[in-house]
């Protein structure tokens, strides 16, 4: 039953990680979601040490710095990249006061054991969240990459749609710590796109592209841990990603 449990929440999270990772790639922004995993680390660790979900530890803390970011570059006008770098140095800071040295392993490579139905249902619940609210945001988030104006001139609340996309990402963030932990989150979204951008010739199977190969990745990285219990499934999801991403280079497009 652990093995299904691991298997939905790796397709489910891997898939959404993937579809919003090509969002978040034409957006020259994939490597955001490394900083705001880091950023987890505070409540993964308040997790660890008294026990409850890794997810639900991490959501508070990646929620308050996006929208600590979102108010600062409303704020500053600075690059949203600046910020998180800002935001996500001060967490890590943190997080290394009170995190025991043996529970930094789990914390930094993800762990799919111990879960439950609930669990379970809730990560689910949430990837089809993660996906729905990419999918109405795409093509406006899109557009806004080439052009603000564009986007403006249509009646776009763009403050809006950013706030959607940053939340997203927040989200894709907490639920991928489970898998690849918090080191690895930038991977489990940028690496799919990257092998989605070889092999599709439109928007379209570009997007859906990250999400298959998102799905996939995960699914053969969990079951390949049952196969070869001494090899963590953070650090093998992310080689099978890179792998696929090799492959498609031979049949780049």
């Amino acid at each position: 039953m652990q093995l299904i449990f691991a298997l939905l929440i790796g397709v489910f999270v891997g898939g959404a990680a993937g579809y919003l990772g090509t969002l978040m790639l034409s957006q020259r922004m994939a490597l955001v979601a490394g900083p705001l995993g880091h950023l987890t680390l505070p409540g993964v660790a308040l997790a660890l040490l008294f026990g409850f979900d890794v997810s639900l530890g991490a959501f508070p803390f990646v929620i308050l710095g996006v929208i600590l970011i979102w108010l600062f570059e409303m704020r500053t006008g600075l690059p949203m990249e600046a910020l998180t770098a800002i935001v996500f140095a001060s967490g890590v800071a943190i997080t290394f006061l009170f995190l025991p040295e043996e529970q930094t392993v789990p914390a930094l490579i993800g762990d799919v054991s111990q879960l439950t139905l609930l669990v379970t249902s809730i990560t689910l619940a949430l990837s089809v969240f993660i996906l729905l609210a990419t999918k109405l945001i795409y093509s406006q988030m899109v557009l806004a990459g080439i052009s603000e104006d564009l986007v403006k001139v249509g009646g776009v609340d763009l403050k809006k749609y950013n706030f959607v996309y940053l939340v997203c990402i927040a989200f894709i963030v907490a639920l991928g710590v489970r898998i690849v932990g918090s080191l690895m989150t930038a991977a489990l979204v940028a690496i799919p796109a990257c092998t989605s951008r070889n092999l599709s010739k439109n928007l379209v199977q570009y997007a859906y592209g990250g999400l298959i190969s998102g799905s996939l990745a995960c699914a053969f990285g969990i079951l390949g841990s049952t196969f070869f219990p001494g090899i963590p499934v953070g650090p093998l999801i992310i080689i099978i990603s890179t792998i696929f991403f090799l492959i498609s280079l031979i049949f780049k497009r």
